[in-house]
């Protein structure tokens, strides 16, 4: 009479028994979903202090130092090292060693092209005879060696004098000589300082009111900063035909670098003072591509990063030709508007996995770790890079090199990205830098195609270095109409650096020559790898 009182009671229990189950997973879970978002705080934090504090290389180990080209620590652990002993009286003392010459140690010679004052030191006349004969000693050579020394600037002032003719006998003939044309008509400042001003600024990240107290200090007349900014927005408005057939030249180019940094305009219409504006980089490659051309290096001043502002740099691109930029969908759209052959870049990949790696313990940094096997593999695909560079091997040989030794290298990397993508939370870093290479493997696979597609966007991101440094110096630009002005000069001065010409020496001779141009031919003569320059 007692069972069904007995049956509830254990009904009860085995509910209470499945409630508290139930509890105990969603107890479970929520500890998991914790533990999950602790792991993503810590290594955001580590991220952080690392940012703080730690040594921005992406060189983590001996392996990954030898990305591109060879370290001096590569090469030193691949060489013999060198034997004492003496000269054996060839004109050419350098020591052959496995991989490469050593030049023997010494301090390198000035350059030769260099103006030099030569000081003679005389013994005295006193000390010109022999103790042991009392002959007369005779000049037999001079021991000679060279320090380097320097001229500070030396502010001076051009005086024009225009001389006024006239007619002695009746007032109908004066006439007045003629004033070579300026960049800026009734300007203060010649060619030559306008060229020193720009490139201190552009090429030395020198902010114009320590120009303006450098300028005093030297002697010159006090003048303010505003002064010296109008001429140089002044200059850079005047240079745009120059700019211009920069651009002509590069989007026919068959293969241009794309990125992207942030400036800050502080009078910007619509926008706050403390919101971003952006710098677009366009690049043709140094070489290796049939039909690039010269180098040519373009900054872009834009107010966004927007597709629609991207569309205005890339407008009149050649069809068919290559777009090397990292993961902004911006470069999707550009693509495939304009029919290019899109290229990822592998360092902007390997970044994310390195960042994964260093936000870990480094007791936890083993190889084994599952962002050091993807950073192992990229490294074996930038070795493949590393010979061709070192052998300077022309694209036909390089794409041979990279079917036979990258192509399986890219398909244990494709099997390691799918085995583990979806195995590891989206939201940490090694998640970011799994789904990255997800989404952009059709395009960083294609680079070994061509032996002249380039593997990463490196050469781009290094002509931007220039501006980020300067960055940290003037730290802003006042009006669009200044951003613009420094887009434009920053294009001729990094052009210049690409060419391997002085900028500098080359401003100097624009700026003197470019208010008599009146023709397309007339610019074409300007452009720097093209303009005569005055020798040294």
């Amino acid at each position: 009479m007692n069972a069904a009182p007995a049956t509830e009671e254990f009904n009860a229990l085995k509910e209470a028994l499945a409630q508290a189950l139930r509890n105990g997973e969603i107890l479970a879970g929520e500890l998991r979903m914790v533990r999950a978002e602790r792991d993503l705080l810590r290594e955001r934090l580590n991220q952080s202090m690392r940012k703080l504090f730690a040594a921005r290389s992406e060189a983590s180990s001996t392996q990954q130092r030898d990305l591109f080209f060879n370290e001096a620590e590569s090469l030193g652990a691949a060489s013999e090292p060198a034997q004492d002993g003496a000269s054996d009286g060839h004109e050419d003392d350098s020591q052959e060693v496995r991989a490469h010459q050593r030049v023997p140690r010494g301090r390198k010679p000035l350059d030769a092209a260099l103006p030099r004052e030569v000081v003679r030191h005389e013994l005295p006349e006193s000390e010109r005879v022999c103790p042991h004969d009392g002959a007369v000693l005779v000049e037999i050579g001079v021991e000679a060696s060279e320090q380097l020394d320097i001229i500070p600037q030396q502010v001076r002032v051009i005086r024009h004098e225009r001389v006024k003719y006239a007619c002695p006998c009746c007032d109908g003939a004066l006439r007045l000589a003629p004033k070579p044309a300026q960049v800026i008509p009734k300007g203060l400042f010649s060619a030559g300082l306008l060229a020193w001003v720009i490139a201190s600024k552009y090429c030395d990240g020198l902010p114009l009111y320590r120009q303006a107290a450098l300028l005093s200090r030297f002697g010159g007349s006090d003048l303010s900063r505003n002064t010296l900014a109008a001429s140089v927005v002044r200059v850079g408005r005047e240079v745009q035909p120059i700019i211009n057939l920069l651009r002509d030249h590069l989007l026919d180019s068959p293969l241009i670098h794309g990125d992207e940094t942030h400036v800050q305009v502080l009078k910007e219409a619509g926008k706050s003072a403390q919101s971003k504006s952006y710098m677009w980089v366009q690049m043709t490659p140094c070489s290796g591509m049939q039909g690039a051309g010269p180098p040519i290096r373009l900054f872009g001043y834009a107010p966004s990063r927007s597709t629609a502002a991207a569309q205005i740099l890339y407008a009149g691109v050649r069809e068919g030709s290559v777009l090397m930029s990292d993961g902004y969908a911006v470069y999707d759209a550009i693509a495939q508007a304009h029919g290019l052959v899109h290229l990822g870049c592998w360092a902007h990949c390997r970044r994310g996995f390195h960042e994964a790696l260093q936000a870990l313990p480094k007791s936890a940094r083993g190889p084994e770790q599952l962002s050091a096997r993807f950073l192992a593999l990229i490294a074996q695909l930038y070795a493949v890079e590393s010979r061709a560079h070192e052998h300077r091997l022309l694209p036909k040989e390089l794409l041979a090199q990279r079917q036979q030794h990258s192509v399986p290298v890219l398909g244990q990397i494709e099997a390691l990205l799918l085995a583990n993508v979806h195995a590891v939370l989206p939201g940490s870093l090694l998640g970011k830098a799994l789904h990255y290479l997800a989404s952009q493997w059709t395009k960083l696979a294609l680079y070994v195609t061509d032996g002249a597609y380039p593997i990463d966007n490196n050469a781009c991101e290094n002509s931007i270095r220039p501006f980020c440094i300067g960055r940290r110096n003037w730290l802003f630009s006042d009006t669009v109409a200044g951003a613009q002005a420094s887009a434009n000069l920053y294009s001729l001065l990094q052009t210049c650096a690409a060419n391997g010409v002085d900028g500098y020496a080359y401003l100097r001779a624009l700026l003197s020559a470019l208010p008599m141009a009146k023709t397309a031919d007339d610019y074409e003569a300007l452009l720097p790898w093209r303009i005569e320059l005055p020798s040294r």
